[in-house]
């Protein structure tokens, strides 16, 4: 499989990286904690065709596809870009409005509401709640639904409510958008997307350490030059790779099978996205010594949205088990 990016696909990460470095920049992002959704930014992301990247052209979206979309997603994590853009971006086949920007999306799995009560990610700025189950994809307008209680989020960045009332086992609530297929889809491509964001965050948590292992001296030489740090950047180093090949390859296989199993590629690439980015994050706060752990130093930022990103679409131990399962079936 040919995995050199085309000149449009480069052109493409290039400009969504020079996006994210002008409107989301790391060197402030102690700024955006707590903050609701910029609605000027999520215009704009919208503009340039973020939100559809997975809408064809004649529905109004860019017709790009998996592949285009793990780039874009790559760049979101390594700018720690905040707000519901994955599930936006999901649920814009399936919600007018959510493409152009006009409408923030989030989403739940269905098995997460218990007696109408449910977590969800950037409450309190969403449009639209997705309820996903096994065999349809429910959309509820939060106008309908109870204010959401502010909770203690885990990343500092990623503010987290909860709904009371979100009424699932009532038929007629909410509008049914999509069936089994459109769930299946949903969860396909966020995996992949998700992978893909981890991937990005392993990526930045590495140049983190890097440039600071070259710029901090100790005994008049860079920390760079000593063997025990050289170890932990070539470890981060191979993570972050092997993460960036199984997103591309998962992405890939998602748009064109060909006789894989997207299933199988999406979850592998999660798996290790996952181990990558929380690694490496705890890595570069080693790396960084004692003002690595601080709250204000970015691989603390790295490491909690790393951690966030890890629990959704399938935590770790999940896609391991579904592998571990599909190696035993075939072994058998």
């Amino acid at each position: 499989m040919e995995f050199r990016l085309d000149s449009a696909q480069v052109e493409l990460q290039q400009t969504v990286a020079r996006f994210c470095a002008d409107r989301f920049p790391l060197d402030a992002v102690g700024a955006r904690e707590g903050v609701t959704t910029d609605r000027d930014a999520w215009s704009a992301m919208a503009d340039l065709g973020m939100f559809g990247l997975l809408l064809p052209d004649r529905m109004g979206g860019s017709g790009l596809g998996p592949v285009e979309g793990a780039l874009l997603f790559e760049q979101l994590g390594s700018h720690l870009v905040p707000g519901p853009v994955l599930w936006t971006t999901l649920a814009a086949p399936l919600v007018d409005g959510a493409a152009s920007g006009e409408r923030v999306v989030g989403g739940v799995e269905a098995r997460e509401v218990e007696h109408g009560a449910v977590a969800v990610e950037h409450a309190a700025d969403l449009d639209v709640l997705l309820v996903v189950g096994d065999d349809t994809v429910v959309a509820h307008d939060t106008t309908h639904l109870a204010a959401p209680v502010a909770l203690d989020p885990l990343d500092p960045l990623t503010p987290v409510g909860r709904f009371t009332d979100v009424p699932t086992a009532d038929p007629t609530a909410g509008r049914a958008v999509g069936g089994a297929d459109a769930a299946a889809e949903l969860r396909l491509l966020g995996t992949v997307l998700s992978a893909a964001q981890l991937a990005g965050t392993a990526s930045r948590a590495l140049d983190v350490a890097r440039a600071y292992a070259l710029e901090r001296e100790q005994f008049g030489v860079p920390i760079g030059s000593f063997q025990a740090i050289k170890h932990i950047l070539a470890d981060m180093y191979l993570r972050s790779s092997l993460a960036q090949s199984a997103t591309y390859a998962a992405a890939a296989v998602a748009q064109d099978p060909d006789g894989d199993d997207p299933g199988r590629a999406a979850a592998s690439a999660k798996l290790l996205a996952a181990d990558a980015a929380i690694a490496n994050a705890g890595a570069a706060v080693q790396v960084l010594g004692g003002m690595g752990f601080t709250w204000d130093m970015l691989p603390n930022y790295l490491l909690k949205r790393a951690w966030v990103l890890e629990a959704g679409f399938g935590a770790g131990d999940e896609h391991a088990l579904r592998l571990g399962d599909q190696v035993l079936a075939a072994a058998r």
